[in-house]
């Protein structure tokens, strides 16, 4: 009896690293896959600073679906504009709105200061959507902004990297990352001529 009793206790120990290693596992499992650790950021945390160099936090597009776009004034698609104002012109209002964001990322195809930015949309473009300063959107001084939209582990959605000049990137009325339409596609093209349709 002893004896039966010695070789249950023998190897009931041992079997006590393994069960707590497993344990171990489960919990550092959880714990990665936990909704705590994924962003749940949304478009509405971040502030940037608009054109004039005042503080513009995006939470003010609450409700609006928003088309974001890094522009530049010395680019072959610096003509984009006028179909952004087109399309702004048309759509804008309550329900959706624009954002251009200039980068000098791409060519150094954006030069200029942000006043200087401004008075060449104005006046080439009669640009009337918001513009923010200029920022960067891609490499090691990245925008916090473009980090979520470009970062499938901030954006819980896919890795976009901008490319180049005139990028887009499609934000429902919540703030949520939704879809991307590559720089060489015009804004009035159908996917986003479909998004901004669907109630």
């Amino acid at each position: 009896m002893k004896k039966h009793l010695c070789s249950f206790l023998l190897a009931f120990i041992c079997l006590i690293p393994t069960v707590w290693s497993q344990d171990r596992q489960n919990v550092e499992t959880l714990q990665k896959n936990s909704p705590a650790t994924v962003s749940t950021k949304t478009l509405y945390d971040f502030t940037v600073r608009d054109i004039d160099g005042n503080d513009f936090p995006l939470s003010r597009f609450k409700g609006k679906k928003v088309l974001v776009v890094n522009v530049a004034s010395k680019c072959g698609l610096t003509p984009q504009y006028k179909n952004l104002q087109e399309l702004y012109e048309k759509y804008g209002g309550e329900k959706f709105v624009i954002v251009g964001f200039p980068a000098n990322n791409f060519g150094k195809q954006e030069p200029g200061t942000d006043t200087e930015i401004k008075e060449f949309c104005t006046s080439n473009y009669h640009v009337t959507f918001p513009m923010m300063s200029k920022i960067s959107v891609t490499g090691e001084d990245i925008h916090p902004l473009y980090q979520w939209l470009t970062q499938k582990e901030n954006n819980r959605r896919k890795d976009v990297p901008v490319t180049w000049n005139f990028q887009k990137f499609l934000i429902d009325e919540n703030g949520n990352w939704v879809d991307f339409v590559p720089p060489r596609e015009k804004p009035d093209n159908e996917k986003i001529l479909n998004w901004l349709q669907e109630k």
